[in-house]
Formats: structure tokens, C-alpha cells, sequence
């Protein structure tokens, strides 16, 4: 690990202050909503530690984020979480830190990283559909993997989306409903186009929410953990995978949204996020905050038969590589 700004060590100035320093993971804050949203919480919480996982220039965004900041404590691991050997390595350099001291107790964890693809036959490295894999089961790796390490008062934020609702209401028709299936069916590649690859877009969301409720019953109670619904946020590169046109198209529509009250721009919904993780997780662990308000999420989102299943098959398909040296347990 390497540490930007200046020198990090945790020789504080007081008691007070060095049992007060947390270690915070996040996901998601390279571009967009999440780097506005780290940025305000590195300058409200500077005694933190950042610990900034990004698919690649980690090092290069830390950099940014203590020149930009001016704390000490921030620090880039690069991490494509379309690989779960990548996504050990980035754990296996967050328990040494932990272990050693250089890092201060595990508090936190933003799991923002989430993507879109036009198709569902994309597969990740270790063979799984991409979408499912990188929003579901890549935050199921790290958090699973870190669980045993947070502290209290510790907290866990999964970014979801109300498009899980399926309701013309919440995506004016721009995403498919989703539709549960077993894990290992969602995680196999399969024909789809544009239409299908929304349709694991949101059935991968609500996965996030039932990740959420599995996590509410290990958790201790002094950790809480919360799916959070950023609503619509034009001007991203959030369609970065998707043709030209159709990218053109997608961002149009977002721009509308906002315009019409519906969405807000990068810089309003990092505030929100941010302001939400600093004074706003007061909510019964395992609730669903839109644009931080505890609101219900969907009746289908509260089903612990299926809760339960993810976590274990999640589990099985994560730990397959290690098996068989890839992901190749799936049906063709």
C-alpha cells in the first residue's frame, strides 16, 4: 500500500482522536456522484482513512483526492471487480494494513461501483454474466471477506436503485422489470440484448437488497448496513459501455429527468451521499434510503428464502475458482 499527502502514521494528537480513526473501503468513486461524494467525506472526516479501490489508477486518485483534500490518509489500490483473484488481492492488502497498524480499525464500506452493458453474454474474468457479477457478487466477495474485521460504531452502504421496483412510476419504461432467478442462473452468460442487460441491470439491484438484509442478520449490532437509492444522476459516464448513439440517447433521457425534478446532478447526489453516510444512517439496520429517507423498498425485496439462497450460492460461486480455476461450474 502507499499512502498520499503527507506522511500517514496514527501518532495523533490525542486519545481521543486516534480511537476516533476508522478505516473506510469504498467502491465507485473514480468518476461521477462517488468522487464528488469521497471528496466531502475525506474533508469532514480527515482523520479517516480512504482506502480507494479502482479498476485501474488507484494510485493516481488517491493522489488527487490528498492534493485535492489535504489529508494524509488516503490511499488507491487498483481492483477490477470483474476478478475475483483481483478482488482478494485488494483484501489480502487491507488485512495487512489492518494487521500491522498502518491502517486504523475497519468502520466503514461503500460499495458504489455498479455497471451497465448492452448485452447479457459479457462475461467477467472468472466466466459469469457481467452485470450480476460485478454488482452483485463483487461486493458480496469483499464484504464477506472483510466482515470479520469491522468495528463498531461501523457502517455498510450498498448502492441500489429503485429501478428493483420494476414500476413504470420509478423508470418511466427505461428499464425492464427484474426477474429473480436462481444465482446461478443470473450469474450464467446467455443470449440478450439491450433489453435483457436492463433487465440484469435491475434484477441486479434488487440482489443488492437482499445482500443488504443477509448482511443485517451477521452484522453485529454495532455495524448497520443500508442499500441506498441515488435516484436518477445526469451527466455521468454511467453508459460508458453502451454504442454512440444509444449512449447519447440514455444521457438525454437523464438530462429530462432532471429537469423535470426527478434527478440530480453529480455534484447534488454526492453531497446527499456523503451527508447521508456523515448524519443520516439512524435507520433500522438492513432499511433502503432513498437519496437518504428511509423508505420501503419493494414488497419482492423482502424475501428471506431468497435472502438466504444468494448468500449461500453466492458463496459457491465465488469460491469455485479456487476449485476449479475458473468459473466454468456454469451451464453453457
Amino acid at each position: 500500500m502507499e499512502c498520499y499527502g503527507t506522511e500517514y502514521h496514527l501518532e495523533l494528537d490525542t486519545k481521543e482522536s486516534v480511537m476516533d480513526s476508522r478505516t473506510i473501503v469504498l467502491t465507485g468513486v473514480t468518476r461521477g456522484f462517488g468522487r464528488e461524494s469521497v471528496e466531502l467525506l475525506i474533508r469532514e472526516r480527515p482523520q479517516d482513512h480512504y482506502v480507494l479501490l479502482a479498476r485501474r489508477g488507484g494510485e493516481q486518485l488517491a493522489a488527487e483526492l490528498a492534493q485535492a483534500t489535504g489529508a494524509s490518509g488516503v490511499t488507491g489500490v487498483d481492483c477490477d471487480l470483474a476478478s475475483l483473484a483481483e478482488i482478494r488481492r485488494a483484501v489480502e492488502e487491507i488485512l495487512r494494513g489492518l494487521d500491522t497498524g498502518y491502517l486504523p480499525p475497519l468502520g466503514g464500506y461503500l460499495g458504489n461501483a455498479g455497471l451497465t452493458v448492452t448485452t447479457t453474454e459479457k462475461r467477467t474474468m472468472d466466466g459469469y454474466e457481467m452485470t450480476f457479477g460485478v454488482n452483485v457478487l463483487s461486493h458480496y466477495l469483499l464484504v464477506r471477506e472483510l466482515l470479520p474485521r469491522f468495528t463498531g460504531p461501523g457502517w455498510i452502504v450498498l448502492t441500489s436503485s429503485d429501478c428493483h421496483f420494476g414500476q413504470f412510476r420509478h423508470t418511466l419504461g427505461a428499464t425492464p422489470p427484474p426477474r429473480w432467478e436462481t444465482p446461478e442462473r443470473l450469474a450464467t452468460p446467455r443470449a440478450g440484448g439491450a433489453r435483457e442487460a436492463g433487465r440484469a441491470y435491475a434484477t441486479s439491484k434488487l440482489g443488492v437488497i437482499y445482500l443488504t438484509h443477509a448482511l443485517a442478520r451477521r452484522l453485529p449490532d454495532s455495524v448497520g448496513v443500508y442499500s441506498y437509492n441515488p435516484a436518477l444522476v445526469a451527466g455521468t459516464d454511467f453508459f460508458r459501455h453502451a454504442p454512440g448513439p444509444v449512449r447519447g440517447v440514455l444521457n438525454g433521457f437523464f438530462q429530462v429527468q432532471r429537469f423535470l425534478g426527478r434527478g440530480m446532478t453529480p455534484q447534488q447526489a454526492g453531497a446527499r451521499l456523503a451527508e447521508t453516510i456523515l448524519t443520516g444512517l439512524t435507520a433500522r439496520t438492513g432499511s433502503y434510503l432513498d437519496r437518504g429517507r428511509h423508505v420501503p423498498s419493494s414488497p419482492e425485496s423482502h424475501d428471506e428464502a431468497r435472502e438466504e439462497e444468494l448468500w449461500r450460492e453466492a458463496a459457491r460461486l465465488v469460491d469455485a475458482d479456487r476449485r476449479t480455476g475458473r468459473a466454468d461450474i456454469l451451464a453453457e
